[in-house]
């Protein structure tokens, strides 16, 4: 092995080679005890998270309207990927936002960066998730009001 394979390889396979058990207090082999965290993690942004209970009854209203429309099952697919996105960043925003909080508490224009950034994923995933949800629901809600045939 040449002494650029060797590097290059190094480089591709350090991080697999890193144990987690040796940097973290919690690691679980108990897949229901995983669960569990992942459980109080959801619990937790419903009862801090503002934004997390909106999306919840925008959640529900959607998935309320959608049955309502009778969407077929592609849509449904659709619309079940597009919402688990926006919940997915926003969960990823909060623990960006906790670490930043653990790492500087006081102000830092890069901290300012990190959370700025992960808002505007979240942003964006809302945006997509609402057009989305038009080219889905708007022609059969069109449609069952009369205005498109």
């Amino acid at each position: 092995m040449t002494s650029l394979t060797k590097r290059v390889m190094d480089a591709l396979t350090s991080t697999m080679r890193i144990n987690p058990d040796e940097y973290s207090m919690i690691t679980s082999p108990n897949r229901v005890k995983s669960f569990g965290y992942a459980l109080a993690g959801w619990l937790y942004m419903l009862r801090h998270q503002k934004n997390t209970r909106i999306m919840a009854v925008a959640s529900i209203g959607i998935f309320a309207v959608a049955l309502w429309l009778q969407i077929d099952f592609s849509g449904w697919a659709l619309l079940i990927v597009t919402i688990t996105f926006v919940w997915m960043a926003e969960f990823l925003n909060a623990a960006v936002e906790a670490v930043v909080n653990l790492v500087t508490p006081e102000y830092h224009p890069m901290a300012k960066v990190a959370k700025d950034v992960a808002a505007a994923a979240v942003l964006l995933g809302a945006v997509a998730s609402v057009m989305v949800g038009l080219l889905i629901l708007g022609p059969p809600l069109l449609q069952k009001f009369g205005i498109l045939l």
